[in-house]
């Protein structure tokens, strides 16, 4: 348990600029679905309009579609793609800086994030530049959501481990390069008792009111939470995504029957 604790911490890049909220329709041959764009997440917010705006998502496809988890869209590749056609690596040519405003925004039902690779090859958690997914999910009861809770707190202190064992790394990596199994524990509880304080006080940690109501109530995908960027909701069409998601699909989670989009950007509404 201790070693887990030393996984390298990796910093979120975050820019914010102000605009006005917008809305989103998307259009689908199984019913319409309107999204609220969220401000705190301008980057992503104005890359989407820009998108939307130019056509890029009209005759694109909902690609990977898993019921009880989520329904995903934005791969280029997929506009009057063959049925035997891989998806899913797609993109304009560029990727975003991640704008992961947690606990705020999280993977609820309706919930509206941005695709991306993994975090080996992508740290940084940058996101696609047009991949998305919209949240289903799944109810939970409240002793589930008490172990999430449990599982939050391991994360964070995780991560405040992570900031006291970085000035030490170049001496963990000797020391694991010479076997030096007695330097590794003496050092791993050197940083233990330097992050014992904030560890003590993660342990009042309690899941926010409302994120608890939505994920015992509406349901969500609390196992995404604080890794993607969650840039807006669906406040129109729920249904519409249970529909989705419910279809067949093939063995790369394809829809056998193409579920196909269209958006358009609206007033509020």
């Amino acid at each position: 348990m201790k070693q887990h604790f030393f996984i390298l911490a990796l910093s979120v890049v975050v820019s914010a600029t102000h605009a006005q909220s917008r809305k989103v329709v998307i259009e689908t041959t199984m019913g319409d679905i309107v999204i609220l764009l969220y401000d705190d997440t301008p980057l992503h917010r104005d890359n989407f309009i820009k998108l939307v705006e130019s056509g890029f998502y009209d005759d694109l496809l909902f690609h990977r579609v898993i019921n009880a988890f989520m329904i995903q869209g934005g791969d280029p590749d997929s506009k009057d793609a063959p049925p035997e056609r891989s998806l899913g690596m797609g993109g304009p040519g560029y990727t975003i800086d991640a704008e992961i405003v947690y606990p705020k925004y999280f993977h609820k039902k309706g919930a509206l994030a941005a695709a991306r690779t993994g975090d080996q090859s992508n740290p940084q958690r940058r996101s696609s530049g047009s991949q998305f997914y919209i949240v289903q999910g799944q109810v939970y009861t409240h002793p589930e959501v008490d172990q999430i809770e449990q599982a939050a707190i391991q994360r964070q202190g995780q991560m405040v481990v992570n900031r006291y064992a970085q000035p030490h790394i170049e001496k963990f990596v000797s020391m694991q390069a010479a076997n030096d199994t007695e330097g590794i524990q003496k050092l791993q509880e050197q940083v233990l008792a330097e992050a014992a304080n904030e560890l003590e006080a993660l342990r009042s940690y309690k899941i926010p009111t409302q994120m608890r109501e939505a994920y015992t109530t509406v349901g969500g995908t609390p196992h995404l939470d604080e890794a993607y960027t969650v840039f807006g909701e669906v406040v129109e069409g729920l249904e519409i995504i249970d529909k989705i998601a419910n279809v067949e699909t093939n063995a790369q989670n394809r829809p056998l029957q193409d579920v196909v989009m269209k958006m358009r950007v609206v007033q509020d509404r």
